[in-house]
C-alpha cells in the first residue's frame, strides 16, 4: 500500500494535467464545428470528417505517450524503491547479527565500557560504501540525527522499528566520552579508555583485544612525553644554583608566573658546596642516601634548596592558575632557536618560550695527559662536580688505600682536607700535588699560601708542590703518575681538580658570543645576551661596572646573578653593581671570605690580629644560623661603619700565626679585592670599599673598619 500511494503521488499531477488538456480540446472541436455551418457550404461537409479524425489522432497518441511515459516512470521509482528497500532490510539484518554475536554485553557491563568503545569503533565503519550506514554500524548514535535530512522518507518509518531492536538507551552516555579524555591527558583519547576497555576483554571476538594492547603501549609513552609542556612563559636552562635562585626571584616579582627548569641532572636544584665541606664531616652512615649534614654549629639541613613538594609537575605547569615552578629532570637543551623562541631537547622535542635564562654552569677540566692514558686510567679518575660524584668518591675512598688529588684550588684544597681527616681514622693515604709553590697559590699571598700549606699538612695530607704532571700510566694495579722533574707518585686513584670549563654548547645554534679572554657567554651588565635572553651563574661573562669584564664561579656569584636575571627577566633593567663574595673552609676551623679580585699577582696589604674562639667557621655559621654564609648577605652596603677604636698593635704580635685578618688586593693603588681571614659577617664594608674606588694612604686605618682588633 505504501508503495502505490507513493507512485499514485508522483503521478496525479500528470493525470490531472492530461485530462485538463483533453477538455481543452472538446471545447475548442465543439466551437469549430459550431462556426462551420454557418461559413462553409454543405458540399464541402463531406470532407469535415477527414480534418476532425486528425485531430483525434493526436490527441489519441499525445494520452498515449503520456500514460507510456507515466508507467515507465511508474516502474522504475517501484523498482528502485525495492532495490533500495532490500539494501535497507540487508543493513538491519547484518546490525542485528552484530547486537547477537554480543550478547547483552554492553548492557550488562557498566556505562563507561560503551564510552570505551565509542572512540574505538569510530574508524571501523570506513570500508562500508554507504554513509547512512556508516556511523549506525557499532553503537547507532548517529543514524538517527542524520536520517532525518535523508531524501526517501520511507527511510523514516523504517528506522524506529530497527532501533526498538538495537537498545537506544546506551546512546545518551557516549556524549560526555570525548570530553572526559581531554581534560586529563593532553594526548589522545584513547589513552583514557583504556581502564573502561578492561571490562570488555573478556569478549571472545578477537578484534577488540588488539586495540586494547595498543592503548597500553601508548599510556606507558604518553606520561613521559605529557611531561614536557609546550611552552614556559619562562624558561630556565640549567638546574643549579642560578636557576633556582632566579626563579624565586621571579616569582616574588610575579606571583603567577609559570617557570619551567630543564636540567640534564637527575636532581632537583641543590647547593654545590657542601659536597666538598660538610657532607665529608657528617657522622651518618647514610648521608650519601640522605644527602643531609650537619653545620658546623650542629644544625641540620639538606643539600636541596626546597622538598620535592614546592615544585608542580611539569605536565600541570601551562594549565596552573597561580603559576608555579616546575623542573624537567633528565633533558637537555642541544639546540637554541632564537627567531624562533624555541629549544629542542636531546629527545627532540620541542619548547617554546617568552623569556629565557641560560644557566648551564660548567664543566670540570681534566688533565690531557690523563685523557690521553686510556680507559683504565679514566675509570679511575673523578671529575669532582655533582651529587653523583660525591657519592662515588665516598664509596671509592673507603675501599682503597691512597688517593691523590691533583690541584691546588679552592676544590682540591677542601677535598684534601675533608679526606685528611678521614685518613687518620681509615688509614687513607692522601696526596695533593699542584704547580705551584704552596696551596691557594693563585689567590694567596705567598706568606699565607706557605702558612695554608702547613695548615693542610696538619690535616694528614702529604703535599707535593711544584708538580707538573709528565704522564699517568696503570700498572701492576695501580696508577702511577710521573712528573717532569721524574718523580714518580703511585696511587689507586686520582681526583683531577684542576678548574671549570664554561658550558657554551648552546653558543653556535643560538649565535651567542662568547668571550675569548674568559670564556662564558657574553653578556652586558644587566647579564642580558639577547632582547629575551639572560645568562647568569658561571656561564655568564659579564660586564662588572666597577671591575670590568668578569667571569666569576663561586656560589655566591651564582646567587646574585642568578637573583638579578630573575629580576631583570620581569622588567627590573638593573645592572651588576653588586659584588659576590665567595668563601672557603678548611674544615671547620679556618675559613676565609673574598671579594673583587683576588689574585696572588697583585700587590697586597695584610693586617692581621690574635684569633679568639669566635673566629672560626663553626662560630660564624653559629652566630648566622647557617651553614651557606652567602645566604644572609644582603644588597645593603655598609654605611658609615664604625672602626674598633682598639689601637693596631705596632707589630704583629705571632708573626706566623695569622689567626685573623683582612688583605687587600691592589691594582693602581686601588683595593680591587678583599679577603677576609676568619672575620666573618663583615662583607657589606668590604662590598662599600670596592665599590668606592678610593686611593687609601693607610689601609691600616681601613682595616680597623672590620673590628678584628676586638676580643
Amino acid at each position: 500500500m505504501l508503495k502505490c500511494r507513493t507512485a499514485w503521488k508522483k503521478l496525479a499531477p500528470l493525470a490531472r494535467a492530461s485530462s485538463t488538456v483533453c477538455r481543452q480540446n472538446v471545447r475548442r472541436a465543439g466551437l469549430n464545428h459550431g462556426r462551420l455551418p454557418a461559413q462553409i457550404p454543405v458540399a464541402h461537409m463531406s470532407t469535415g470528417p477527414a480534418g476532425g479524425g486528425r485531430e483525434n489522432q493526436l490527441y489519441a497518441l499525445l494520452v498515449g505517450a503520456v500514460c507510456l511515459g507515466g508507467g515507465i516512470y511508474a516502474y522504475r521509482t517501484i523498482k528502485g524503491d525495492q532495490i533500495r528497500y532490500q539494501e535497507r532490510i540487508d543493513d538491519i539484518s547484518t546490525r542485528h547479527k552484530v547486537t547477537t554475536e554480543q550478547p547483552d554485553e554492553p548492557i550488562e557491563a557498566e556505562p563507561p565500557a560503551v564510552e570505551a568503545t565509542e572512540p574505538e569503533a569510530a574508524p571501523e565503519p570506513e570500508p562500508t560504501p554507504e554513509p547512512v550506514a556508516e556511523p549506525s554500524s557499532e553503537p547507532q548514535a548517529e543514524p538517527t540525527p542524520e536520517e532525518p535530512s535523508s531524501p526517501a522518507p520511507e527511510a523514516e518509518a523504517e528506522a524506529p522499528s530497527e532501533t526498538t531492536e538495537s537498545a537506544p538507551e546506551p546512546l545518551p552516555p557516549p556524549e560526555p566520552s570525548p570530553a572526559e579524555p581531554t581534560e586529563l591527558p593532553p594526548s589522545e583519547p584513547v589513552v583514557e579508555s583504556e581502564p573502561p576497555a578492561e571490562a570488555e576483554s573478556p569478549t571472545a571476538e578477537p578484534p577488540e583485544p588488539q586495540p586494547e594492547v595498543v592503548a597500553e603501549s601508548v599510556e606507558e609513552i604518553t606520561p613521559a612525553a605529557s611531561k614536557i609542556p609546550s611552552h614556559a612563559p619562562y624558561l630556565l636552562i640549567g638546574g643549579g644554583t642560578a636557576s633556582f635562585a632566579a626563579a624565586r626571584s621571579i616569582r616574588a616579582r610575579d606571583p603567577g608566573a609559570k617557570v619551567l627548569i630543564v636540567t640534564d641532572e637527575p636532581d632537583l636544584p641543590y647547593m654545590r658546596p657542601p659536597l666538598s665541606k660538610e657532607l665529608w664531616f657528617s657522622d651518618d652512615p647514610s648521608v650519601t642516601e640522605t644527602l643531609r649534614f650537619k653545620q658546623w654549629n650542629g644544625k641540620e639541613r639538606s643539600i636541596y634548596f626546597q622538598p620535592a613538594s614546592f615544585y608542580i609537575k611539569p605536565e600541570e605547569l601551562e594549565s596552573a592558575e597561580n603559576g608555579g615552578v616546575a623542573v624537567l629532570t633528565g633533558k637537555k637543551v642541544v639546540h637554541m632557536d632564537v627567531r624562533g623562541n624555541k629549544v629542542k631537547l636531546d629527545d627532540d622535542s620541542e619548547i617554546s618560550y617568552n623569556k629565557c635564562l641560560i644557566a648551564t654552569g660548567g664543566v670540570p677540566r681534566n688533565l690531557q695527559v690523563i685523557e690521553r692514558a686510556g680507559e683504565e686510567v679514566m675509570k679511575r679518575t673523578t671529575l669532582f662536580r655533582k651529587i653523583d660524584d660525591f657519592k662515588s668518591l665516598d664509596k671509592v675512598s673507603r675501599n682503597i688505600q691512597s688517593i691523590t688529588i691533583i690541584g691546588g684550588g679552592f676544590l682540591g684544597s677542601e677535598l684534601a682536607c675533608a679526606l685528611g681527616r678521614r685518613s687518620n681514622e681509615s688509614g687513607l693515604e692522601v696526596i695533593q700535588m699542584y704547580p705551584e709553590k704552596g696551596n691557594m697559590g693563585k689567590v694567596l699571598p705567598e706568606y699565607l699560601s706557605n702558612w695554608t700549606t702547613e695548615k693542610v699538612k696538619r690535616e694528614g695530607v702529604k703535599i707535593i708542590s711544584e708538580a707538573l704532571v709528565k704522564s699517568v700510566t696503570c700498572k701492576d694495579d695501580k696508577l702511577e703518575i710521573r712528573l717532569k722533574d721524574g718523580r714518580v707518585v703511585k696511587t689507586d686513584h686520582i681526583v683531577a681538580a684542576v678548574g671549570l670549563e664554561p658550558n657554551v654548547d648552546l653558543a653556535k645554534s643560538a649565535g651567542l658570543e662568547v668571550d675569548s679572554d674568559f670564556g662564558g657567554f657574553r653578556v652586558n651588565a644587566e647579564l642580558q645576551a639577547r632582547s629575551n635572553i639572560w645568562v647568569a651563574g658561571d656561564a655568564a661573562c659579564f660586564y662588572d661596572i666597577r671591575l670590568g669584564r668578569r667571569r666569576v664561579e663561586h656560589h655566591d656569584h651564582a646567587v646574585v646573578s642568578g637573583r638579578l636575571a630573575g629580576e631583570n627577566m620581569t622588567g627590573a633593567n638593573k645592572p651588576y653593581w653588586h659584588q659576590s663574595m665567595f668563601w672557603s673552609d678548611l674544615g671547620p676551623d679556618v675559613g676565609y671570605e673574598a671579594i673583587g679580585i683576588v689574585d696572588s699577582s697583585l700587590p697586597t696589604v695584610g693586617v692581621f690580629a690574635k684569633a679568639t674562639a669566635k673566629d672560626t667557621p663553626k662560630a660564624a655559621t653559629e652566630k648566622s644560623g647557617t651553614g651557606i654564609r652567602s645566604e644572609s648577605e644582603t644588597e645593603d652596603t655598609a654605611v658609615s661603619p664604625v672602626a674598633s677604636s682598639t689601637p693596631a698593635p705596632a707589630e704583629e704580635q705571632h708573626k706566623d700565626d695569622y689567626g685573623k685578618g683582612v688583605i687587600f688586593y691592589l691594582r693602581d693603588k686601588v683595593v680591587v679585592g678583599i679577603i677576609l681571614w676568619n672575620v666573618f659577617n663583615r662583607m657589606p664594608i668590604a662590598r662599600k670599599i670596592i665599590k668606592d674606588g678610593e686611593e687609601h694612604a693607610d689601609l691600616n686605618e681601613v682595616a680597623k673598619l672590620f673590628n678584628i682588633h676586638e676580643d
